[in-house]
């Protein structure tokens, strides 16, 4: 129910684990996924992001922008941001697919969120994930609704970095919109 994952729970384990390590007060309100993460998406995930293949990211582009109005619709001119990438690993990948996928969004996007120099998320265990440094920083400061966009939801460290200081920033409310629930 808030973060796309399959559970025959209202609230997953995962959920629950944040709530409680928030004390009810969880800075990303929800996320909504379009897609589940299996052995496809990875091969597709792999060639798009890891491989460079840019154009493979337009398959997404009509169910993403349908989903975004599904989930979104109704929010009344909500900022859109993509996840940063670090400067290195922009300049690897030579693209950036959370700013991919928010292009394809009918919403205003922002750059005030940036990244510092960070390890990749993908070679790390869940353990590490957990208990990552908040690697964001707010540029200038957005007192509106704000939409985080990335590919991949998978623990919601992540997300919860960006919207934490997006929170501490004067932001009134937080949610995202991600391509793939792991």
């Amino acid at each position: 129910m808030r973060c796309s994952r399959m559970s025959p729970n209202e609230i997953c384990p995962d959920c629950q684990l944040w709530q409680k390590k928030f004390a009810g007060d969880d800075p990303l309100a929800a996320n909504h996924s379009i897609f589940v993460y299996n052995e496809t998406m990875q091969q597709i995930i792999a060639k798009w992001k890891y491989r460079g293949d840019y154009i493979l990211g337009n398959a997404f582009k009509t169910t993403f922008r349908k989903g975004f109005q599904q989930y979104f619709g109704k929010w009344k001119n909500p900022i859109v941001i993509p996840i940063p990438l670090s400067e290195e690993r922009l300049e690897e990948r030579g693209f950036n697919q959370a700013q991919m996928l928010a292009e394809f969004l009918p919403a205003k996007i922002s750059d005030s969120l940036s990244r510092t120099a960070g390890e990749k998320q993908s070679k790390k265990n869940r353990k590490q994930r957990l208990s990552a440094q908040n690697p964001f920083r707010v540029d200038r400061p957005i007192n509106k609704a704000v939409i985080l966009v990335d590919d991949i939801y998978t623990t919601g460290t992540t997300l919860r970095h960006a919207a934490s200081v997006l929170k501490e920033n004067g932001c009134p409310k937080v949610a995202a919109y991600t391509l793939i629930r792991g």
